[in-house]
């Protein structure tokens, strides 16, 4: 049989174009059953692009798309991908808010349907979490708005794992561990590996580079919307992988060599309790320090930053916030960006009131700073005035990163900011990050990612909504994280 009889999904010479932009260019892929394929690139380098066009949502301009041996390019649509089997998790949820788990698995599931749905639907979203994500405490009655985004991630991820009358023969996973902690997002590779090797497949995009080799059978690699790199993972080492993406920022440093954590003295910019605690330990971060936040995700990190961004208004004895903040939202659809407005307009809104001109809004100092936050940050666009959305996911949370630092803010709150982003960018903000914190900057930085928590000055960890640990870089390593997680300080 032929590679391409025995392929699940094959694209042969894709190519798609948005004006003078060219997304994709001759793309060549395949993905057989009881494979893993995991794809790598820089944001903007064309993975999205291509998720969509597997998915159907994007026909492509050029090029051929093959489903077990057949041309099925004619055609190729949403309904047409998943009726073949072929199933997406974007990086972009797509759950609706105002339903409950059960009723989102419905909007997927249409075979759901008669006397009785809710609860067939309820039961069938319950198993696929119970085998997915075991002890993931989310109930099919809960509304999905009210769910964190971890769960709400948790929830997408299984029902596309959910089989009603259309097989799951080709998941594809966009960033699918970039809002879940260490423990959950192993659950899901488990479950990963589990499905491949009864047969099924797997696209998984990740720029955690560790997760893709560790999981996936052979790795592509994009850049500028072309493949220029496919071999078997085994292969790849994480450098090899990171060079045939593109050189990574010179000066940037991954792990956080070279920095050396202290203590700083004096009254601190920041002292707080978790919200509820009258004892016990509590949060201090001092002018120029870098503050992690960890643990578990959904045991109160988030509620810390929320308490901490709002302080300036409701301040009490334990909770005091001295100077200006800014929040950089780790959900930017739903607290980050302006979708109506222009990449510019999102960069500076927080800093608008320092370009006013006679109570007009200075166009000028508007456009140079965004063009100058633009660069520094490396948002990749070709002219700052187009829409946020036609960013990709990466590059629009470097927009909310620029709005931060471009702003006036003393103290920088970051819920999670680097989902989704590239590991170049990621070394480019770190160092940004260190530079600004020298110049006195503090930053209270909720990571999920143990490589992040290196670059901090201490860590604290959350368990149960209150501080159970507050470990210096020095002495902080994943097993003390994980025991502080799970046990009482």
């Amino acid at each position: 049989m032929s590679e391409a009889d025995r392929s699940i999904v094959r694209l042969d010479g894709v190519e798609k174009h948005f004006g003078a932009v060219r997304a994709l260019t001759g793309v060549d892929l395949s993905v057989a059953p009881g494979e893993c394929l995991g794809l790598v690139g820089h944001n903007g380098a064309g993975k999205s692009t291509l998720m969509n066009v597997l998915a159907g949502i994007f026909g492509p301009d050029q090029g051929s798309i093959t489903v077990r041996g057949v041309d099925s390019t004619a055609g190729y649509t949403v309904a047409a991908a998943k009726q073949q089997g072929v199933r997406c998790v974007f990086q972009e949820l797509s759950l609706c808010p105002n339903l409950t788990v059960a009723e989102n698995a419905r909007v997927m599931h249409p075979a759901l349907k008669g006397f009785g749905w809710r609860r067939r639907a309820a039961e069938l979203i319950a198993r696929k979490l119970d085998e997915v994500f075991p002890g993931h405490g989310i109930a099919s009655r809960e509304i999905v708005g009210d769910l964190s985004i971890a769960k709400r991630q948790m929830v997408e991820i299984a029902r596309a794992f959910t089989v009603t009358e259309a097989p799951a023969d080709l998941v594809i996973l966009d960033e699918p561990t970039s809002s879940l902690d260490s423990v959950v997002a192993e659950q899901l590779l488990a479950f990963v590996r589990h499905h491949v090797a009864a047969g099924g497949a797997c696209i998984l995009i990740s720029h955690l580079l560790g997760e893709v080799l560790s999981t996936a059978d052979r790795i592509v690699v994009l850049r500028d919307g072309a493949v220029v790199d496919v071999r078997p993972a085994a292969d790849f080492t994480r450098d090899s992988l990171v060079s045939a993406m593109g050189s990574v920022a010179e000066g940037g440093v991954a792990d956080g060599d070279g920095f050396t954590s202290k203590r700083r003295g004096g009254s601190p910019k920041v002292r707080a309790r978790p919200a509820g605690r009258t004892t016990g330990p509590e949060l201090v971060a001092h002018a120029g320090e870098i503050v992690g936040l960890a643990g578990l995700a959904g045991h109160g990190q988030t509620d810390m930053l929320i308490q901490l961004h709002s302080a300036r208004r409701k301040a009490s004895a334990s909770l005091q916030v001295d100077g200006p903040v800014s929040l950089v939202a780790g959900d930017r659809q739903t607290d980050g960006i302006f979708p109506l407005w222009s990449i510019a307009g999102n960069i500076t809104i927080r800093s608008i009131r320092h370009m006013l001109h006679h109570a007009l809004i200075d166009a000028d100092a508007e456009q140079e700073m965004a063009r100058r936050w633009q660069q520094r940050i490396g948002i990749r666009t070709p002219d700052v005035n187009n829409n946020i959305l036609s960013l990709s996911g990466g590059n629009q949370q470097k927009a909310l990163f620029a709005r931060a630092l471009a702003s006036d803010a003393e103290i920088v709150l970051m819920d999670d900011p680097m989902r989704g982003v590239d590991v170049g960018t990621k070394q480019e903000v770190y160092g940004i990050i260190r530079d600004e914190a020298a110049n006195g900057r503090t930053f209270v930085w909720y990571t999920t990612e143990m490589d992040e928590l290196k670059h901090c000055d201490h860590v604290y960890v959350f368990r149960d909504g209150g501080i159970v640990a507050d470990l210096a870089r020095d002495e902080m390593t994943e097993e003390k994280l994980l025991h502080s997680s799970f046990e009482a300080a």
